[in-house]
């Protein structure tokens, strides 16, 4: 959950499109890349990066590359049409195809790409593994 917002209640938006950066591996040797656009909320996030360091134990550093800005509002059950907008019940990241989600450096290639898979399970999109050897054979 960000600090402080400029406003409490966002409204939905679209996610089309590429992103404009954030769509190479900028800090570390590895990545995991998004394949398809989407919400991926604070506990996803947060889970994953749980599973990638419990598999790598102590070694290597990992960047989390993406940060749940929006908030989503949810009406409580059983409640009747109108009366305004819901109060904010969690907060999420919008990630779309190619952004960079999480790197990692310090870790030999294939214990990086199991962490990576055992995180990809963690979020709600489908992911692709990343390295920086891939992006200078382009």
């Amino acid at each position: 959950m960000p600090k402080r917002v400029k406003y409490r209640k966002l409204q939905k938006g679209r996610m089309k499109g590429k992103p404009v950066r954030g769509c190479s591996v900028a800090f570390g040797e590895y990545g995991l890349q998004a394949t398809e656009c989407g919400w991926m909320t604070a506990r996803q996030i947060e889970s994953a990066r749980i599973a990638i360091t419990r598999h790598v134990r102590r070694g290597g550093k990992v960047w989390i590359r993406i940060f749940p800005h929006k908030s989503l509002t949810k009406k409580p059950a059983e409640t009747r049409m109108g009366k305004g907008k819901g109060s904010p019940e969690e907060w999420v990241a919008v990630v779309k195809p190619g952004t960079v989600l999480y790197e990692m450096e310090g870790v030999p290639k294939d214990v990086a790409r199991e962490a990576f898979r055992l995180a990809s399970h963690k979020l709600s999109v489908s992911t692709r593994f990343l390295s920086r050897e891939m992006l200078y054979e382009d």
